[in-house]
């Protein structure tokens, strides 16, 4: 190998495991995942870069046991060279240090394109590769080198929700600065001595040392050593800096970081703390220091834990209604990592063992506007309504934020009442009225509902007529209508539909379904008091992102809707909401559970 390899990047199928995972079941590589294990645990550190989707490449590497040595995960369906350009960009790494393992020779020469001096290999070469990547490094069974890592991807992806106003993030990440001088520097020799005949990137003075030097400049009076430890909310990154000050010329004879703090402003800092002393930079350095600025969001600690930032001035949190889909549930715990208090209200079984889903706009406007003789015959007389059908707590009035998804109205389809002219929303994208009731009664008896027989179902097509989709005409007067109905001062921010074609997802029209509504719900709020849209649409683009249809996304796209929710709540507040890195990490870890599991766990808490 060229250089020392210090990042491993594994292709998936045909490379890491054996089998194309979009195809069937795949099948590990036993010699590969002991090769992941042996070398973290000597500093290496393993990446993917596959074209895969997401959630099931994941879900993989998780039954594999293997998904907790891995990081910076690049998954999905874009061009490789780039994204592994991107990818090394964001962990700080040089391309010669970096080798790029994938079964399909296109790949490993565009790859080679945009990242020079990447090394690359076939997986038919990793036997031959094994033995030297085993011996790199140096043991690590605490796995320091990897956990370096963990926390700069967490820090990284708590910089991106704040969606290029670094300052803010800076400001809300807490960053402590520990120094420690004198006799307190000499246990850390080793670490000191490799930080400055390693590091680079952030080495201002480029002056390398043996360990004797080291040691017996340690005893000079006329040098004033020191050493710069970093912590902030998202983790202690340790031993990071060195400087080293000739007294008598008041110049830095050392001064090197650990590039694991670029961008916290930790260079500049140190030298602001040191009163500016002379320095002649050496060589090409990613920060340019100066002789006037003193980042005022760094602190100095003396050794006790960064706190988190607290919610402005006390105030209690936000409290937002979250209306629609029970999928939305996948947002909570992402909002809550923001300063937020988050209440539900979605779809649920009821006593009859039907989903029954209590959003769409006509059942909404029932709720004010039918006599209670009406709702409660109604609920008695139609098992997929049931008895709390017309119990919401959009009337309470105990919230500040109502965020409400309109995807019922989207979705299911109007049935009106031939005698009363009442119309009941139910099902989506087919008349029941038309089908067999026989057949139809049998496919709702294997999903055991109750009351869903053939009796009834020939009763509803005598006493109902199939209306089809609301109309764009009444969908917006419907929306006008909620927003005279919600308090004037409280925002509502929508959520609107992807506009996705799902083949074979029983959705026939869907996407233009989505396309029509999407319109009105743009139409109305360019006009309406407080109404927001938040857009799924720029990062939910494509089959990849959802899952059994258009309604439906994969599990890491409710993280990036909550950011750009808890976004549009800042803007709306005219203050960004501050935010727990620690709990959107937790809401990361929660979010990979099965679905399954997770709602069992719900029940038992």
């Amino acid at each position: 190998m060229a250089e020392p390899v210090k990042l491993l990047i594994w292709d998936l199928d045909d490379t890491f495991w054996r089998g194309t995972l979009s195809e069937g079941p795949v099948a590990p590589i036993a010699e590969n995942l002991a090769l992941v294990r042996a070398t973290a645990a000597r500093g290496l550190v393993h990446t993917v870069v596959s074209k895969n989707d997401p959630a099931a490449a994941e879900a993989e590497l998780e039954a594999l046991g293997i998904r907790d040595l891995f990081v910076f995960l690049r998954i999905g369906w874009q061009p490789k060279g780039p994204v592994i350009k991107e990818l090394l960009e964001a962990m700080q790494l040089r391309a010669p240090n970096a080798l790029f393992l994938d079964d399909n020779p296109v790949n490993l020469r565009e790859a080679a394109f945009y990242n020079p001096g990447l090394q690359t290999a076939d997986p038919a070469d990793l036997p031959a590769l094994a033995g030297a990547l085993r011996a790199s490094g140096k043991p690590d069974p605490g796995f320091s080198r990897l956990k370096q890592y963990q926390l700069l991807e967490r820090q990284q992806q708590a910089r991106a929700q704040y969606e290029g106003d670094n300052l803010a993030f800076l400001r809300a990440a807490g960053v402590q600065i520990e120094f420690r001088e004198g006799p307190e520097v000499v246990p850390d020799l080793a670490r000191i001595e490799e930080l400055i005949n390693r590091s680079n990137q952030l080495n201002f003075t480029k002056q390398r040392v043996t360990t004797e030097e080291l040691a017996a400049s340690f005893a000079d009076p006329a040098r004033r050593w020191g050493t710069v430890r970093v912590r902030d909310q998202f983790g202690d990154y340790g031993l990071v800096g060195v400087f080293c000050l000739n007294v008598g010329e008041n110049r830095l004879e050392q001064l090197v970081f650990s590039c694991r703090i670029l961008h916290l402003g930790v260079e500049q800092f140190t030298y602001a703390w040191l009163d500016f002393p002379a320095l002649e930079v050496q060589g090409e350095v990613a920060t340019e220091l100066n002789n006037t600025d003193r980042p005022d969001w760094l602190t100095v600690a003396a050794g006790a834990p960064a706190a988190p930032p607290a919610s402005a001035a006390g105030a209690p949190k936000l409290r937002v209604l979250l209306k629609g889909g029970c999928d939305l549930g996948q947002l909570t715990p992402f909002l809550q990592a923001f300063d937020l208090k988050v209440t539900e209200e979605f779809n649920f079984l009821n006593e009859n063992q039907i989903t029954a889903h209590l959003e769409h706009t006509v059942l909404l406007r029932q709720t004010q506007e039918l006599p209670a003789a009406e709702q409660q015959r109604l609920a008695r007389r139609l098992p997929f309504l049931g008895a709390d059908a017309y119990d919401t707590a959009l009337w309470r009035g105990d919230y500040d934020v109502l965020v409400f998804s309109p995807l019922m109205d989207y979705t299911q389809d109007l049935y009106r009442e031939r005698a009363t002219g009442i119309a009941v929303p139910f099902g989506g994208y087919r008349d029941l009225t038309a089908e067999p009731p026989g057949a139809l009664a049998a496919r709702y008896a294997q999903r055991k509902f109750r009351g869903m027989d053939e009796a009834f179902l020939r009763q509803f097509a005598q006493d109902f007529h199939f209306e089809g989709p609301i109309s764009p005409a009444e969908f917006r007067e419907n929306l006008a209508w909620l927003r005279q109905q919600v308090p004037a001062p409280v925002p509502i921010f929508f959520l609107n539909g992807t506009e996705i074609d799902v083949p074979n997802s029983g959705e026939p029209g869907a996407p233009q379904r989505h396309v029509a509504l999407n319109a009105v719900l743009d139409d109305f709020v360019r006009t309406a008091p407080n109404c927001f849209v938040v857009d799924a649409r720029p990062f939910i683009n494509q089959r990849a992102d959802v899952t059994n249809n258009l309604r439906h996304y994969q599990p890491r796209h409710y993280r990036t809707l909550a950011q750009h929710l808890a976004a549009a709540i800042g803007e709306w507040r005219g203050r960004q909401l501050t935010h727990s890195a620690w709990a959107d990490w937790r809401a990361r870890l929660w979010n990979r559970v099965p679905a399954k599991l997770r709602g069992a766990v719900a029940r038992l808490t």
